[in-house]
This record gives C-alpha cells, sequence and structure tokens, in this order.
C-alpha cells in the first residue's frame, strides 16, 4: 500500500509538473499502416497512445500492477524511439516493428492515467528499452538478438520463474518448405539433407544451426526464425528457444516463449501481479538499474514537431566540411532520377526530397562535389534479388552507378528507409577515389557516414578495438542478415579506429 501510495504521489508530480512546464499534452505522429502499403499518418496524445498499445501488447486480463508497468515501458519506448520513422514523416509506426496499436479500453485508458508522465530514465534520459509477449523463461541480452547492439546492464541475462516457460509451442515444417525459406534468404544449393543446432548462446536459445545441404552450411537462430518468417509466416517458429529433431518429410521444432526475450517479460509481468508484486518491484525486476520518475524538462524538448532533417557541423576526425561555395545549392528534381514500380508513384514527391537533402548533406560532409543521382525501388525483394545477385537483407546495393533498393513500403516497414538511402549514396560518392581498397574500408566509410547522418551511431566490440577488420568475403559474400550486420559493425569500427588515429576517409587502407 505505501509503495501504491508513492507511486500516485510521484504520478500526481509528474502531472502537474508537466501542465506547468509544458503546458500541452504530448502528441506522436502515427502512422498506421495502410492494407495497400505505405500508411495513413494520425496525431494521438501520448497518454492516449499508450492506453492504445496496451490494447495491442499487454496479456488479456492482466491485473493492475502489469498493465501499468507496461504502460511506463510503453512510454518510454515511444519518447526513446520517437525519430524511428522521422525521414517518412511521423514518429512510430502502430505496426510490430514499433509497437501494436489497438483501440483503447477502459481499463487500458485507467492504467495509462495512472502512470501519467512517467517513464524509466537512465542517466536522466528516457531508456532504450524492449519488452516481448513472453521470455520463455529466460530473458535475452540485446546483440544476441540484434549484432553489434549494445548490451547495458539494465538488460541483462537473466532467468525468470514468473514466466514459467509459456507458451509451450511446436510446428513441424516440410523439409521442400525450409529449403524455399533458405533460398529466398540467399542460400544456394538443390536439396536441404539435414538441419541441427551446433551452438546456443547464454540464454539457452539456437545461436547458429547447421545446414547439410546448402551453401552457406550455417545460420543463426535469429536469421533462421526471421526466414522462415518471411516465407512461411511467423507464427510457426515463435521464438529462439527450442529443440530440433528430423521428421519423415521434413523438422519438427519444439519450444518455448514468443518473441525476442529481451527486457520485460509480458506474461511474467502478469504472473508476477497476479501474485501481489507492484508496480516498482515489477520494473525493477526486469530492468535493474532504471529509475521510474518523470523526465521533466527532457519530456518537454522532445514535444517539437517535426523538421527535414538540417546539416549537423561536427568535429569527428576525417570529416572535411566542404567550404560553403563549393556545395552546390539543392538541385532541382531533375538531379535525383527515380524509377518506381507501378502503384508507387504517390511516393515520388516523399522520396525525391528525402534524396535530395540526404544527398546534399553527404556531399557537405564528404566534401565532394554535388551529382545527379539515380535510384531503383523494386516492385518485389524477387526482382532486387534477380537485378542485384544480392540477397534480400543488403537491402540496397550499387549497381555500377545506379543505386537498386527494396521495395520502399519493405525499407519503411523495417524503418531503414533513410539509412539505406545514405548509405548506398555514400557508397556512389566514395566509389572513385576508394576503388581498389578493401571491401571494409568501403563498407567502413558507408556505415559511418550513414550513421552520423542519421544519428545512429554504432558500437565497437572488445575484439574489433584490438584490430580485427572483416575480409572481403564477409562482406562481399554473408551468409545471413546477423553475419553481415556483424561484419559491416566491425567495418566501421576499423574504419573509425583509423579516423581517430588522424588520418582522413580519404586516406584510409
Amino acid at each position: 500500500m505505501v509503495v501504491h501510495l508513492l507511486l500516485a504521489a510521484v504520478c500526481l508530480f509528474a502531472a502537474t509538473t508537466h501542465t506547468q512546464t509544458d503546458g500541452a499534452q504530448i502528441a506522436l505522429r502515427i502512422g498506421v499502416a495502410r492494407a495497400g502499403g505505405g500508411y495513413t499518418v494520425t496525431t494521438v496524445p501520448l497518454e492516449q497512445y499508450v492506453a492504445r498499445v496496451l490494447t495491442g501488447e499487454a496479456l488479456p486480463d492482466s491485473r493492475p500492477a502489469a498493465l501499468e508497468a507496461l504502460a511506463i515501458t510503453v512510454r518510454t519506448y515511444a519518447l526513446a524511439n520517437r525519430a524511428r520513422h522521422a525521414a517518412d514523416g511521423f514518429d512510430l509506426c502502430d505496426e510490430t516493428h514499433c509497437q501494436v496499436m489497438r483501440t483503447a479500453t477502459p481499463t487500458t485508458e485507467r492504467a495509462a492515467a495512472a502512470t501519467a508522465g512517467l517513464v524509466l530514465l537512465d542517466h536522466g534520459a528516457p531508456a532504450s528499452v524492449y519488452y516481448s509477449a513472453s521470455c520463455g523463461g529466460r530473458t535475452e541480452r540485446p546483440s544476441a538478438v540484434w549484432p553489434g547492439a549494445p548490451d547495458p546492464p539494465f538488460l541483462p541475462v537473466e532467468r525468470d520463474d514468473a514466466c514459467g516457460g509459456a507458451p509451450v509451442w511446436s510446428a513441424e515444417l516440410a523439409r521442400a518448405d525450409l529449403l524455399r525459406s533458405f533460398l529466398a534468404a540467399g542460400f544456394r544449393g538443390t536439396r536441404l539433407l539435414d538441419v541441427r543446432i551446433i551452438e546456443r548462446n547464454a540464454s539457452g536459445r539456437v545461436a547458429r544451426l547447421r545446414l547439410d545441404g546448402l551453401q552457406p552450411d550455417e545460420i543463426s537462430g535469429p536469421d533462421l526464425r526471421a526466414a522462415v518468417g518471411r516465407t512461411l509466416g511467423w507464427q510457426h517458429i515463435k521464438s529462439t528457444a527450442f529443440d530440433l529433431r528430423q521428421t519423415a518429410d521434413g523438422f519438427r521444432f519444439t519450444g518455448h516463449g514468443s518473441g525476442h526475450g529481451v527486457g520485460l517479460c509480458v506474461i511474467g509481468s502478469a504472473r508476477l501481479a497476479e501474485g501481489g508484486e507492484a508496480v516498482d518491484v515489477i520494473l525493477h525486476r526486469y530492468f535493474p538499474g532504471l529509475v521510474i520518475a518523470p523526465p521533466g524538462e527532457a519530456l518537454v524538448r522532445l514535444d517539437v514537431p517535426l523538421r527535414p532533417a538540417e546539416p549537423r557541423r561536427t568535429t569527428d576526425p576525417g570529416v572535411r566540411l566542404a567550404p560553403a561555395p563549393s556545395v552546390a545549392p539543392v538541385g532541382p528534381p531533375r538531379d535525383i532520377l527515380i524509377s518506381l514500380p507501378r502503384g508507387d508513384e504517390g511516393e515520388r514527391e516523399s522520396l525525391t526530397a528525402l534524396a535530395l537533402s540526404a544527398r546534399n548533406d553527404l556531399a557537405r560532409r564528404l566534401a565532394v562535389p554535388v551529382s545527379p543521382v539515380s535510384l531503383r525501388f523494386h516492385a518485389t525483394i524477387d526482382s532486387y534479388e534477380r537485378a542485384t545477385s544480392q540477397p534480400w537483407f543488403t537491402s540496397g546495393t550499387l549497381v555500377e552507378h545506379e543505386i537498386h533498393l527494396l521495395p520502399s513500403v519493405a525499407l519503411r516497414d523495417r524503418g531503414i528507409l533513410e539509412r539505406t538511402l545514405r548509405h548506398e549514396l555514400v557508397r556512389l560518392m566514395t566509389n572513385q577515389e576508394l576503388a581498389g581498397r578493401a571491401a571494409w574500408v568501403r563498407e567502413g566509410a558507408a556505415s559511418y557516414f550513414a550513421s552520423q547522418a542519421t544519428g545512429r551511431p554504432g558500437s565497437r566490440s572488445p575484439e574489433v578495438a584490438q584490430g580485427s577488420c572483416p575480409t572481403d568475403a564477409d562482406l562481399l559474400h554473408p551468409i545471413s542478415v546477423g553475419a553481415l550486420m556483424d561484419a559491416t559493425a566491425r567495418a566501421r569500427a576499423c574504419f573509425e579506429r583509423e579516423l581517430q588515429g588522424g588520418r582522413t576517409w580519404r586516406d584510409v587502407r
């Protein structure tokens, strides 16, 4: 009871402070997915958004403490990731890529109101938190799901007795269907002889599997789940916490949990609430070390309208800003040639504006002349793979002097449209000067400048810091999504180390 009274007092303080300081409730611009592709943008007040996401993400019939713990997590995620779809003209989408938003109920509205203004803070700012439907009895660290992601101390690998391993699931997949999934993911071969687990990570989830009969002959657990989900549907392999055996016609997966398992477990938190645990106890169990509090002025500063990104000046080594006279003004639309499939013409204006802004910003950062750009957005993923001979997970590639990209809706859904476009623009702009260099130099430059431009810096592993750089094969012939992400992160770290040593991007070898 004392905890609930204290929490209520903090909520009242948060609401009062927010009203006095800001005078208006924060509103988020949400991209609501349309059946035919693209988004309809709607403005939703923050607390209404939290209530609507609770309907989409919470376990039905959850106790108030579980709903309130998830409400604080949802609000934190929203504020920490508010720029996720900035390139698309809104803050967050209403799908699993961000947070699922449905119609609010009186119960979810009460949970949002009871925690209004409260977030999880990491050094005074909304923390980068995650949650999943079920951790399957053990939480996961971010880098095991997203290679190269940081592993902050508030997202540890820990046993979760409250979850208890629910739900238990099984799926039997025909050999031909699995082969089709792997071929669509860029693997080569005509017969899938066997699939077996060869490594698990610290949480017990599948880290690597052997694919006998295919090339490459290994795949990571998350990449297998993605390959099957993309081709056969996400309802089959619900998590990477599974066992595997061969059957007469294919393979049987038996597992537990649902989702990536990082951060708060929705089922676990619901069971803790049923046992009488309070909101703060639940949150500190899944996010140890974070502070539950209103973000104060940080919250107010986030309440600003979206504006087109402006070139940022930087003091990073190796970045030479061209003097103003050498940078051409924004060119007319004819400087950006965009090939779009039928039905996507409505996106031409926004894509042209994004490309113009990115092209001129990067020309300034790289100190290179502004030149025409040719972009080709493919109608399907298969079309992209046929035209480029690259697997779907590369997202974009440079063929001669034309940038080929996955369908714009696919890039938007994954939240990587702007980053992919900038990455390929850097490759185009540096292609001549870096010709003949190792692949890690070219990829490192593209990753570094693309990330700098979008404000998404990468991380560096201790191994890379000691001098390990990816080989050309690692980057040019990646075996999976995870392998490509790991190689890209290492290339960028090696490139950054060279810049820190005093070289410019032109001098890195």
